[in-house]
């Protein structure tokens, strides 16, 4: 088997456990277990705690003591033990103890899959910024497959899910093991302090005004992120309880619905160079925040019947929400930091939405949805719900264009930045 296949059965595994659940636990948690809003916005936010220190954690143990590789693999077996107990699980409390666990193994893969991928491709002599994009790319296809696998298997509201995810889990762990050999390289060339390692050096980003304004919000998109993530999939089931739409392909196979989403961020990807270097970051990220207030708006406003378009829609805007703010703000932090503290910029990115964000909108939403949204026999104003969320992303646009004051300047700086990130 060649390398470019080996690395991209690597990234296709890779989001196939994330896809086998991600947007269809709501679904388990409301429709099969009855549990209540404010407990699931914690188990989602158990993705935001395991992205404060574990990536950079397991970052210096694979820069010290053991091969990349091998790492990536113990702990996707550690994460597919942890997925197959996740059935037996009947409390939400303990639910989330288990799921936390869950994520503390499987955030910390997502970016040894990236170091392992690189050195594999520089080791075989490859130009990583146009070798690698094409392979990461299988990764979206393998979130999308896994989506379309747990749908058309009825498993949305199933424990089985988690053993699809597990199943997965457990091949890419052995499978690791036959990767290229990625050894520590601390000891071999220049020491980094722990202080660096962990991006904390990043933090004197800070006292630019410009770039403290960019991540608060960085943090509050990333809040953003969540609430799609938690309860798309959940608001699509819930429409099987109203006799107009029961038997409906979008209420049958929701996550079949979802799935346009990552289909449309893989194109939107392509349209960043264009956008960022003809209206720049400020635009750009504007055009984010104005895509999720319609992502949302046309949530509710949609239904599975003759407002079915609107719910494609919002699925097609959802790429231009998604990567005009997470790839275009990893440019925008490219361009703007020193070279020396680039990587750790990137992880404050990072921790900011994935960590922060991620944390903010799981625990607020779950609190919101639970305590104004939710009726006495537990059904939901999703109307309501998906209006508040929009008028939350309408509000960041306006006061994001008056507190940004980044000035664009087009020129070679920008392409350079985007090469380097093999955008």
């Amino acid at each position: 088997m060649s390398l470019k296949l080996r690395l991209i059965l690597l990234n296709f595994l890779q989001f196939f456990i994330w896809g086998s659940w991600l947007l269809t636990i709501g679904a388990y948690w409301f429709q099969n277990k009855g549990w209540s809003g404010t407990g699931f916005g914690a188990i989602f936010s158990t993705m935001g705690i395991a992205s404060l220190f574990m990536p950079s954690l397991m970052g210096i143990v694979a820069d010290k003591w053991i091969n990349a590789e091998r790492l990536y693999g113990i702990l996707h077996l550690c994460g597919a033990a942890v997925l197959f107990y996740l059935p037996q699980v009947d409390n939400p409390q303990t639910m989330f103890w288990v799921m936390l666990l869950c994520m503390l193994f499987y955030m910390p893969t997502i970016a040894l899959a990236i170091t392992v991928a690189y050195n594999a491709l520089i080791v075989d002599g490859r130009d990583v910024v146009n070798d690698y994009p094409p392979i990461r790319v299988w990764g979206t296809i393998g979130f999308i497959v896994a989506l379309w696998t747990v749908s058309l298997l009825q498993l949305e509201q199933s424990a089985a899910q988690f053993y699809v995810a597990a199943g997965a889990s457990l091949v890419l762990g052995l499978y690791a093991f036959t990767l290229p050999k990625c050894p520590p390289k601390l000891g071999k060339g220049e020491k980094r302090s722990l202080v660096d390692v962990l991006g904390l050096t990043s933090f004197r980003l800070f006292r630019d005004r410009n770039m403290a304004v960019f991540f608060v919000f960085a943090m509050l998109l990333g809040a953003a992120l969540q609430l799609t993530n938690a309860y798309g999939d959940t608001f699509l089931h819930d429409f099987a309880n109203d006799e107009r739409f029961a038997g409906l392909l979008a209420v049958r196979y929701p996550a079949i619905i979802m799935s346009i989403s990552q289909a449309s961020e893989a194109l939107f990807i392509l349209t960043i160079p264009f956008f960022l270097k003809r209206f720049g970051i400020k635009a750009v990220m504007t055009m984010s925040m104005l895509a999720w207030f319609l992502r949302f708006g046309l949530f509710a406003y949609g239904d599975p019947g003759p407002g079915l378009w609107m719910i494609v829609l919002s699925c097609i805007v959802y790429g231009m929400a998604f990567d005009f703010f997470n790839i275009s703000g990893s440019l925008f932090v490219e361009s703007q930091s020193d070279p020396k503290i680039r990587a750790s910029a990137q992880g404050l990115f990072m921790m900011m939405t994935n960590g922060f964000g991620a944390v903010l909108g799981s625990v607020l939403s779950g609190y919101i949805i639970e305590h104004f949204f939710t009726y006495p026999d537990q059904s939901k104003n999703w109307h309501g719900i998906w209006m508040t969320f929009a008028l939350y992303s309408l509000t960041l646009a306006v006061l994001f264009v008056p507190l940004f004051k980044h000035r664009h300047t087009r020129g070679p700086a920008a392409e350079r930045a985007a090469a380097r990130l093999g955008v």
